[in-house]
């Protein structure tokens, strides 16, 4: 069943419904070779509309160009929460929980070759990890939907530098590597 868009829109099933600009659904093609979720949006995709369109979503997408060879257009771009929460926090159990039929019905809707986790909320919300990211990043994980692996959000690299940049370009070549295999 197609995700209701305009229900989607108009969410007020937690309390981010009071506090959003808009709902920051996602964008990108149908049956994508890559969904790239994250937490939710911050400021920038709050004010704008897309998920990823800061600093953060420009490092991510100069390092899928040139490590995966593809390019945003070619993602579906989403994050678990579709509201910002408050100051940038991490969304609480309950808003993970409420949006998670939302995120589940854009999974079963865009039907990714290959789903990229940003950081511990994601990879938490997406494959049920109860470890940290630095203990489950680049470990291939199977869904319904078909293989999947969590790396590092790039504010984290933006934060670390180059020791975390190397781990995510490590992981994003293990994403390339399942996006060839057959």
């Amino acid at each position: 069943m197609p995700i209701d868009l305009e229900a989607l829109s108009t969410c007020t099933r937690c309390d981010l419904s009071l506090t959003r600009q808009r709902v920051v659904i996602g964008s990108g093609p149908q049956k994508p070779t890559l969904l790239v979720v994250g937490e939710a949006p911050g400021r920038s995709e709050d004010e704008g509309g897309e998920p990823f369109i800061g600093r953060s979503g420009q490092l991510l997408f100069r390092l899928i160009v040139e490590e995966v060879g593809i390019t945003r257009a070619e993602c579906f771009v989403t994050n678990v929460v579709k509201c910002r929460p408050p100051n940038n926090r991490t969304p609480t159990r309950h808003e993970l929980d409420t949006c998670h039929p939302w995120f589940r019905a854009q999974l079963d809707d865009v039907q990714p070759r290959v789903v990229l986790a940003l950081g511990n909320t994601a990879a938490r919300s997406i494959f049920g990890y109860e470890r940290g990211i630095g203990q489950t990043h680049g470990v291939v994980t199977q869904l319904e939907s078909g293989p999947g692996l969590a790396t590092y959000h790039p504010a984290a690299a933006l934060r670390g530098g180059a020791p975390v940049l190397e781990l995510m370009r490590a992981d994003l070549r293990i994403v390339k590597s399942l996006l060839e295999s057959p």
